[in-house]
């Protein structure tokens, strides 16, 4: 056990040296050699331990952030995994995994659009730009798995004194978002092209795309395997029945997962007890609320004042298709970037009182679609946030004459 523990402290006093001689400017490629040479594989464990112990001993955070990718670029691959744990489907750490499965494949789709854009810049490179907008919207979405990360896994790892490497994450999700934010302003200049695109993608696009793709990598060889070790099962039961009012990136779990000894109605059900919801002219249970909103023959879609997508209807009778994925994500990323501004226009428009419904209707699959957004206000007309209503009008276009016996079938 004595030589455990050695082996244990060697590797870890070796693995200090190594990312203090990356702090004191030495190339990444020498310390990778002296890793190769020096040590096999490190667990886990260890290299969390050492970033907690670089910023007790004074590192600052802000160092260790700078550090990261290089320590990490250095680890990749070396991190010994063999003793992490499994976990089943719908756990939350197997939905973070689904989920980073799913950002790697757009990261991947995006890495090819900025390669095809490369090759011919002097082309008219407009839809294929337009294209990669899309797929970087669709990247914004891991905001919400971040935002999971920092207000429902790190508590838990705080109150068991881990408290560096969620400091250094969290700073790396800031770096990303930023970085997200400005990749999606550049592209919607709908006239870059050229060496401007090629100056973009070099500073801006490629390291950002490289920046997402890295973090899965921190997430599965270090922050997962750590979680699963530090925190018990009722710790995740409260991350997973939280989770939901975040939101999901990219993905839509269809598994539930519960520990064992807990019921069902620890997930869904619990939505159903309670005192229900008390309305002026009347009230309703959760569950007769969803049964109501569900029979209606029409999609709805309900975006909050922030601009975040809050709720959708799901009955049998869509329109548009929705996922739960979409939830907490901002309405501008759900739409094609071809139609953005006009979103912006009715965002602004009933945010600033000048309008307050905006109808719209396409012809789509033999189908009559009437699609109308309304501005929903508060009894002091305080802007509370946009419905969108949407259905198929068709059959009500086609009727003719009266019908006043019953009859359960529309002619």
């Amino acid at each position: 056990m004595s030589e455990l523990i050695d082996n244990s402290r060697q590797r870890k006093a070796r693995l200090k040296e190594l990312i203090l001689k990356l702090h004191a400017g030495e190339p990444e490629e020498l310390v990778r050699d002296e890793l190769l040479r020096s040590l096999s594989h490190i667990p886990y464990g260890e290299v969390v331990e050492v970033e907690q112990e670089l910023i007790s001993e004074g590192l600052p955070e802000s160092e260790v952030l700078r550090l990261c990718d290089a320590h990490s670029a250095v680890l990749e691959g070396r991190v010994d995994l063999s003793g992490s744990k499994d976990v089943p489907e719908g756990h939350p750490v197997d939905i973070m995994k689904k989920e980073n499965r799913e950002l790697k494949k757009v990261t991947a789709q995006a890495h090819g659009l900025i390669k095809q854009i490369e090759k011919h810049p002097d082309r008219d490179n407009t839809e294929l730009i337009m294209s990669l907008l899309g797929l970087f919207n669709q990247l914004y979405d891991v905001d919400k798995h971040y935002q999971r990360k920092e207000y429902l896994l790190f508590p838990f790892l705080e109150n068991q004194g881990i408290t560096g490497p969620p400091k250094v994450m969290w700073g790396k999700h800031d770096e990303i978002r930023e970085m997200l934010k400005a990749a999606i302003e550049v592209l919607r200049t709908s006239n870059i092209s050229g060496d401007e695109f090629t100056a973009a993608a070099g500073i801006l696009l490629k390291p950002v795309l490289k920046a997402l793709d890295d973090m899965t990598i921190k997430e599965e060889e270090i922050l997962f395997p750590m979680s699963l070790d530090a925190l018990a099962e009722t710790d995740w039961l409260e991350i997973n029945r939280q989770s939901r009012e975040i939101g999901y990136c990219l993905y839509d779990p269809q598994e539930k997962w519960l520990p064992e000894g807990e019921d069902e109605a620890s997930l869904d059900d619990m939505q159903k007890q309670g005192s229900g919801i008390q309305l002026p002219s009347g009230s309703f249970s959760v569950e007769e609320l969803l049964a109501l909103l569900n029979s209606l023959p029409l999609d709805m879609t309900l975006v909050d004042r922030n601009d975040k997508v809050k709720y959708f209807s799901q009955g049998e009778e869509r329109v548009f298709q929705r996922n739960r994925a979409i939830l907490n994500r901002d309405v501008r990323h759900c739409h094609p970037p071809a139609s953005s501004h006009i979103v912006d226009r009715i965002i602004e428009d009933f945010k600033s009182g000048r309008e307050s419904r905006a109808p719209f209707w396409i012809q789509l699959g033999g189908k009559f679609i009437h699609i109308e957004y309304f501005a929903l206000r508060n009894d002091k007309g305080e802007y509370l946030g946009t419905l969108e209503v949407s259905h198929d009008v068709n059959r009500y276009r086609m009727l003719e004459g009266e019908q006043r016996i019953l009859s359960y079938t529309q002619k």
